[in-house]
């Protein structure tokens, strides 16, 4: 059989990373099982796109479709139109998508209009905030896949209640986590370390990306004062997405205990987090890794698509309540953070069990 493995977007990589290993050595025992990977361009930094190609031993994409940025619309449909020129150029048996962003709708669209069947690698995750654009990625995705991997027991459970037959649901575990544990010994000192004399535990990191945090000036100033306030005297380490560039270049921050940076590789922020004190963070992925790395980290959002880290791991969620913040804040710096554990079946063999589904599905 023949696989279109999609990637768009930071998050994907990591998730695909290990699915292309387990494929590999499936291939290697003589399994007629190959793949093609398509890169869309959905993130087009370098440092959010192919830093993470080198450092994760992902192959050179057969195709990078280069739809880079635009508004949701625009970028759907640029997918869209690019996507279906693969398709029809490049067949293949099933196009696998994995998490929640815009080029994980767009092909899988385009797959099932094109007869081809679908594979979500992280199916069934719900935040509930329909205001978010990966809650209608979700949804639109979900609502045509043929096969649906999941990462825990609250994801089967919302696409049971959807009315997906059981046996298409496969229970195999986290592949970012698998990507996690394999380069844990690989994790890298960022040069920003040596510069700030950084030392382990006496530091915190933040990332914010989402347009409730910081589409609004006003909204984006407030909340890292307040970080910064509830930090007292330590350093705040903040690796800025794009998107959050654009905005925080307006606002003329100056505080001395916060370092705006550059964003990192893969090994390197790993690094920052697996040393800091706590996480602040608007990314759901985040909190599966602090979750994993027994790392406190607050969530500045009011719903998770991912409840484990907060039942099971150590993330809390606060949303815009400065009340909230301030209370997670004071728990931490008395250190008398929860703590976690780690979800089931997050234990580096999810993508394993995927590629071993596939080959009983197709009969390999």
């Amino acid at each position: 059989m023949t696989i279109t493995i999609v990637a768009g977007a930071r998050p994907n990589f990591m998730k695909i990373a290990p699915i292309i290993s387990a494929i590999q050595n499936k291939k290697s025992l003589g399994i007629n099982i190959n793949f093609r990977l398509v890169h869309t361009g959905q993130h087009y930094d370098k440092n959010l796109s192919d830093t993470f190609f080198d450092e994760l031993n992902i192959p050179i994409p057969d195709v990078n479709l280069d739809v880079k940025s635009g508004t949701q619309a625009e970028q759907t449909a640029a997918i869209m139109i690019d996507f279906e020129k693969e398709l029809k150029n490049n067949p293949c048996d099933l196009v696998m998508v994995v998490g929640d962003v815009t080029s994980t709708m767009a092909c899988t669209i385009v797959a099932k209009k094109a007869g081809i069947k679908v594979a979500h690698i992280e199916a069934g995750i719900r935040s509930g905030d329909i205001n978010m654009p990966e809650e209608i990625n979700r949804i639109v995705t979900d609502s045509l896949t043929d096969y649906f991997f999941t990462t825990s027991e609250y994801a089967n459970r919302n696409l049971k209640q959807l009315g997906v037959p059981e046996n298409n649901i496969f229970f195999v575990g986290n592949v970012m986590i698998d990507t996690l544990l394999k380069n844990k010994s690989r994790f890298k000192k960022p040069e920003i370390w040596d510069t700030l004399k950084l030392e382990e535990k006496k530091y915190l990191v933040i990332t914010l990306h989402r347009p409730s945090n910081v589409d609004e000036q006003n909204q984006l100033r407030s909340l890292i004062s307040q970080v910064v306030d509830l930090a007292k005297n330590l350093p705040v380490i903040f690796p800025v997405h794009p998107r959050t560039q654009k905005i925080l270049n307006g606002l003329n921050l100056k505080f001395k205990n916060l370092h705006l940076i550059n964003p990192l590789g893969y090994l390197e922020f790993n690094y920052l987090v697996k040393n800091s004190f706590g996480v602040l963070t608007d990314s759901g992925g985040i909190t599966e890794e602090t979750t994993v790395m027994n790392i406190p980290c607050i969530t500045l959002r009011d719903s998770t698509e991912r409840p484990e880290t907060c039942e099971i791991g150590t993330n809390v969620l606060v949303g815009n309540d400065s009340e909230k913040l301030s209370l997670a804040f004071n728990r931490l710096l008395s250190e008398n953070w929860k703590k976690g554990g780690t979800p089931e079946l997050w234990d580096g063999k999810a993508a394993e069990r995927i590629v071993n589904d596939l080959i009983e599905i197709y009969q390999l």
